[in-house]
């Protein structure tokens, strides 16, 4: 269970901060809500408090872990996939599992095939989402600006 104020992540929008909790009453049922801001953008989500280990939702990684993480950019690979649908489908996969390094993997791939053959529309959006999703985190669990981090994930991950 979270508190206010716990800063968690959600494998889709990134890390963001609990602002409270608020109870809805859906099909005659009431239910509890954590109403997360993420880091990027400004909406809110409301996430069932007793569904979220089934949404992937989780504290931000510490700061320990956010430093191993970085050390080990530059072994990060990237997956050659077939087709476009696979590519996206394998990628999505990757985003969702709310893991670092898989994410990573999504964000080299990506700017690898940029590089090379240039990005649809749907793999910019994705490339843009999966740094968005490590740039909340990393820049919560290190206590640096989203810029900062944004650049040494580029320095590493996209040449």
């Amino acid at each position: 269970m979270f508190h206010v104020g716990d800063k968690v992540v959600h494998p889709l929008h990134g890390a963001g901060v609990i602002e409270g909790m608020v109870e809805r009453i859906i099909d005659d049922t009431p239910a509890w809500y954590y109403v997360l801001r993420p880091a990027f953008g400004d909406t809110e989500l409301f996430l069932p408090v007793d569904g979220c280990g089934r949404l992937g939702i989780r504290p931000v990684c510490s700061r320990e872990r956010a430093e191993r993480f970085l050390d080990g950019l530059d072994a990060i690979t990237c997956s050659e996939s077939k087709s476009w649908n696979q590519r996206y489908r394998e990628n999505m996969q990757h985003i969702r599992s709310g893991d670092l390094c898989e994410v990573a993997q999504v964000i080299k791939s990506l700017s690898v095939r940029d590089r090379a053959r240039g990005l649809s529309t749907g793999e910019k959006k994705m490339l843009e989402q999966a740094m968005q999703i490590l740039e909340s985190e990393l820049a919560f669990a290190l206590d640096r600006p989203a810029e900062r981090i944004a650049e040494m994930l580029r320095e590493h991950l996209c040449r």
